[in-house]
């Protein structure tokens, strides 16, 4: 099969020929239709998040079923489908409980095996961590989902529980921050976008947000917002966002902070004194798709509008170590 490889960290990246994936016992291969081109593919191959050499990136993906494992029993050759980035094992605790994005022997692809830039990639535990694709939603639209979009719709909804009249600040509006900007505006929220590309913030103005930096945003909600997301994954922006809480509010940090960056000066001092809440996020396991995926389906959420642009497999390449410009690329496979 074709696929996008990297033999060193910061290599050359190249579509060359492989073998095509075995399919695990309880697993599946899948048939990659569209994946996204995600920043945290450009982390592990820069090796900011080491990942065994040579290597085929890409871990946002939509497609149908090719072939399954002995056990499984939910899936069929030709079922469409996506899968969230990280897959539980679906026997460990945190799997039984519903919480297969932290699973400790959790798979991704992309990172702990071959991932979707290519034309095949295997899922272990299929029947816990595939997703079905309804009629009404395309591959590029689900490849969209993939760890931002849903990251977003889970940080907004299960952690910071956000709720309709609400302000909203999002720092970031790449593809992470802006799906948190849709989502947003879906929610009822009122949403400020901070970015200092004016671009971005002209994106987010039209999904429904008031652009705004870090010092205005007390004045525009009148005391500071009652959750904020980094969507950014940079120190700066982890702190602007908790200083831009009004008490009680509600931090999500969905922006990775990597190495260096791992340790931002946060304002404890306020944390204490405002009784702020901090919660990290770490996607969506496939058991909380549904409702995200209704609102898809109905046209309630419009990820496919944060689509930049749709590449060939060929192009994939240049769009991770180059930049994929704004909103979200989408890599079409077959």
């Amino acid at each position: 099969m074709r696929a996008v490889v990297h033999e060193s960290y910061g290599g050359p990246l190249a579509v060359t020929d492989v073998a095509e994936p075995e399919c695990p016992e309880g697993g599946a291969v899948l048939r990659v239709r569209a994946t996204g081109v995600c920043r945290s593919d450009w982390h592990a191959w820069q090796g900011h998040d080491p990942v065994a050499l040579p290597h085929i990136p890409g871990h946002e993906l939509a497609g149908v079923v090719a072939e399954t494992g002995a056990g499984v029993t939910r899936w069929r050759v030709g079922d469409r489908v996506t899968v969230p980035f990280v897959c539980g094992c679906g026997a460990c605790e945190y799997c039984a409980a519903g919480e297969a994005q932290v699973c400790p022997r959790q798979t991704q692809p992309g990172f702990t095996g071959p991932g979707s830039f290519a034309e095949l990639v295997a899922v272990h535990a299929a029947d816990l961590n595939l997703v079905a694709l309804p009629e009404p939603v395309e591959f590029v639209t689900a490849a969209a989902l993939g760890c931002r979009f849903a990251t977003a719709f889970r940080a907004l909804t299960a952690h910071a529980r956000l709720a309709a009249g609400e302000w909203l600040a999002v720092h970031g509006c790449g593809g992470l921050g802006l799906s948190a900007v849709m989502i947003g505006v879906a929610l009822g929220a009122r949403v400020v976008a901070v970015d200092p590309s004016g671009s971005a913030l002209d994106r987010a103005r039209e999904l429904g947000a008031v652009p705004a930096t870090p010092d205005r945003i007390p004045e525009l909600t009148g005391g500071g917002v009652h959750v904020s997301i980094d969507a950014a994954g940079l120190p700066r922006s982890a702190v602007a966002s908790v200083r831009s809480l009004r008490r009680r509010g509600r931090h999500v940090q969905a922006g990775l902070l990597l190495g260096a960056a791992s340790t931002p000066p946060l304002p404890m001092d306020l944390v204490v004194a405002h009784e702020l809440a901090l919660f990290g996020t770490h996607g969506m396991a496939a058991a909380d798709y549904p409702p995200m995926m209704a609102m898809v389906a109905e046209g309630t959420l419009r990820p496919d509008l944060l689509v930049g642009r749709v590449i060939g497999l060929e192009q994939a390449p240049a769009a991770l170590a180059g930049g994929s410009g704004p909103g979200i690329t989408v890599v079409s496979v077959t």
